[in-house]
């Protein structure tokens, strides 16, 4: 938007070329016509000096400017006319339509084409002569073409500019698609890491603690041992993670990945690792037809079981630790349960991503998860986790 105070410099432009422009032609004695009520040259020169300084706001004030404009140009017949005073009204015309008001942009083509049908007919009825279709089409030039010069303009304006907002629109989207993707990217490598390493790292540290801390020989040799065994089944599952990032490979999950039937082995590492916790597992497979599910639904369901034995080997109390597959229908259960209560000796510290990790794993995969203390009936609780996962590949999300 300019303010009629500071035109635009191309407006100063066009109305300095245009009253230069029809002074030269007052000078030279070109006119339009001949036989006017004021017929001295001189008062050619006052709508011209008029139509000049509208062009300072023709896009400010373009419709006032069109307004005074059309009174300017008849004045203008009233005497010898000038060429440049028409032109300037054409251009002023022209910029009612491409700067005005989207409605002006609609009535203006409208009411300019009226006017040049009715002046064709009304001077046709009165000279009656073909000649008379002459000053049909100077109207129409002078009013009509420049209007719909406008209309196609700013059509192409409008067009540009809603291209330009398209574009924005979309990069931003982009951009947000982007962000979730390298956010569900994050998510995804932070929970690979926990679930690879936890369960290690868990037991390292349950069993270093006890092998400081119990002042036998034989103890602390079979701590040591399974400390040796989790350091390197951590490393290698460290290595094979990094190995898949430098690589720049797409799917953390590849076909080495363990599935359910990984079980017995994750089974008997976690009795290995929590035999000195006082903590038995076991593994109860009630499938009709435990044959192969679907990748992202087997790889979920492994490392369900295998956060839930981790946080099994964290907190629970002496006793049991059940572990139960099901299928009903197109639904795979998974439930992990333990004791609930104190226990001696020592414990790994933990921080929730476990469970938050596999409530985003069956989130993805479209289940139902649940976590936390049960009632057993006999005044105890035990700790039960819980996953439902549908088994269709049409239900998955991942």
């Amino acid at each position: 938007m300019f303010s009629p105070a500071r035109p635009h410099r191309h407006d100063v432009l066009i109305a300095v070329i245009g009253l230069l422009g029809g002074a030269v032609l007052s000078l030279l004695g070109l006119h339009m016509q001949n036989g006017r009520p004021f017929d001295a040259p001189w008062f050619a020169l006052l709508p011209l000096a008029v139509m000049s300084a509208l062009e300072l706001v023709r896009r400010s004030a373009p419709q006032t400017a069109l307004v005074i404009g059309t009174l300017a140009l008849i004045a203008d017949q009233f005497t010898r006319g000038n060429l440049a005073t028409v032109l300037m009204f054409t251009d002023l015309m022209y910029a009612a339509v491409l700067y005005g008001t989207p409605a002006a942009a609609r009535r203006i083509p409208v009411t300019t084409f009226l006017i040049t049908v009715a002046v064709t007919i009304g001077f046709l009825a009165w000279f009656r002569d073909p000649e008379a279709l002459l000053i049909g089409i100077v109207t129409g030039l002078v009013s009509f073409v420049p209007a719909l010069t406008g209309v196609s303009v700013r059509n192409h304006r409008d067009a540009a500019e809603t291209a330009r907002l398209r574009a924005d629109q979309t990069a931003l989207l982009a951009e947000m698609d982007r962000a979730q993707a390298v956010t569900a990217e994050r998510a995804r490598m932070a929970r690979e890491l926990h679930d690879m390493v936890a369960n290690h790292l868990s037991a390292i540290a349950i069993h270093s603690t006890a092998a400081l801390s119990i002042d036998d020989p034989s103890t602390s040799r079979d701590a040591l041992g399974v400390i040796r065994e989790n350091s390197v089944d951590g490393l290698a599952e460290m290595r094979r993670l990094i190995g898949l990032l430098r690589t720049g490979a797409a799917d953390l999950e590849p076909s080495s990945s363990p599935t359910l039937g990984s079980l017995d082995a994750l089974i008997e590492q976690h009795r290995t690792n929590a035999a000195s916790s006082g903590l038995t597992c076991t593994l109860d497979d009630t499938r009709a037809e435990p044959g192969r599910l679907p990748a992202p639904v087997e790889m979920a369901a492994y490392r369900i079981v295998q956060e839930s034995l981790t946080n099994a080997l964290k907190h629970a109390a002496p006793g049991p630790v059940a572990v139960r597959l099901g299928q009903s229908g197109e639904h795979l259960t998974v439930e992990v349960s333990s004791a609930v209560g104190d226990r001696p000796g020592p414990r790994a510290p933990g921080s929730g991503a476990g469970l938050v990790g596999m409530r985003e794993r069956v989130a993805l995969l479209g289940g139902r998860f649940e976590a936390g203390p049960v009632p057993t009936g006999n005044g105890t609780r035990t700790w039960r986790v819980r996953a439902e996962l549908p088994v269709g590949e049409g239900d998955t999300k991942a």
